[in-house]
């Protein structure tokens, strides 16, 4: 199989050649991956069906489960929604550029594709610069889901994808680290009130401040049935090792857990917030931040490697219980799903 081509990019000052290199890409069916402010996108021209059947294949993702359209402003937005509400005026004029993702009645010209067949579409405007200058540059929008295998861990570097996708898409732009590390909120407004569909990190406060109340709604669903928003399937952002949850501060629990995974020959990996300690040799331990944005923008990628070292078991120690921490907590727990 072919390795897909990694090409470096400046993420604060994209070099037009190289972003009008990945646009005639798109143009031609190809798929892109590119930097956003929350993880890596895997882009193709979301008005035209068969580009979009793409990326389910390349990512082998269930087709009930709907892609997001990215779009550079308002304008682009209004285009591919059938009515644009005064509250999604108001959240876009405060928290657009931005990792949040409305979810609105669908133009007609959405291919059904896109929205798993329902008649709403998830649109997001990003903020980072390398994909504004591919959607300026296009002039269209992008469905853009995350650029690795259905229900594995998201990407936050090039070459997560390159570990996940190469030799199943065109090409890879590398704009360095995602800041955010975690997908955007998803926020409902087709039913009687706002809803949180999956939390990132806008938090709900956030949106209280702008629109009053919002409802939250995180739910589990089965792969075969339809859903408005990516990110709600049982198993999700999730490692090919096992992974368990540990008590936050519980030394014994920790110790007992350790040995079980080590006397039955695995390798575990250990993902630490409290001053814990662990001494025993075969095990991988990573201690993340203390502040939830922080620890945010590092998860995936301590998953990654903790994955690329053969660990066949990963804990997690359990993180706060506090809005601030609600993406970390629902990315966590659908990757303890199994």
């Amino acid at each position: 199989m072919q390795q897909t081509p990694i090409v470096k990019i400046n993420p604060e000052h994209p070099e037009p050649e190289l972003i009008r290199l990945a646009a005639t890409v798109l143009r031609k069916g190809g798929l892109v991956a590119f930097p956003t402010e929350t993880v890596y996108g895997l882009g193709a021209l979301a008005l035209e069906e068969d580009k979009v059947q793409k990326i389910f294949s390349a990512k082998g993702r269930p087709t009930q489960n709907p892609l997001i359209v990215h779009v550079v402003d308002e304008a682009m937005a209004k285009s591919v929604c059938a009515i644009w509400p005064k509250t999604a005026q108001v959240i876009a004029e405060k928290l657009w550029p931005g990792p949040l993702t409305l979810i609105l009645p669908k133009h007609k010209r959405v291919p059904m594709i896109v929205t798993a067949g329902l008649s709403t579409v998830a649109v997001r405007c990003p903020a980072h610069p390398v994909a504004r200058a591919l959607l300026h540059e296009l002039n269209s929008p992008l469905a853009a889901p995350s650029a690795n295998l259905y229900s594995e861990i998201s990407p936050t570097r090039a070459a997560h994808v390159h570990k996940g996708l190469s030799g199943r898409i065109d090409l890879i732009l590398d704009g360095g680290p995602a800041s955010y590390g975690v997908e955007s909120t998803v926020l409902d407004l087709t039913g009687p009130k706002p809803t949180i569909l999956r939390p990132g990190t806008i938090l709900q406060s956030q949106l209280e401040k702008l629109i009053g109340h919002v409802a939250v709604i995180c739910e589990q669903v089965p792969d075969d049935v339809a859903r408005a928003s990516p990110g709600q399937s049982r198993k999700h952002y999730a490692p090919k090792a096992l992974v368990s949850l540990i008590p936050h501060g519980d030394q014994g629990c920790l110790n007992d857990r350790v040995q079980r995974v080590l006397k039955s020959k695995g390798r575990v990996g250990v993902l630490l917030l409290s001053p814990l300690q662990l001494t025993q040799e075969g095990v991988m331990v990573r201690r993340l931040p203390p502040l939830a944005s922080e620890y945010a923008a590092a998860l995936y990628h301590v998953l990654h490697d903790l994955e690329d070292a053969g660990c066949s078991h990963i804990l997690i120690e359990q993180v706060p219980e506090d809005e601030a921490w609600a993406a970390v907590r629902d990315r966590i727990e659908r990757a303890v799903a199994q």
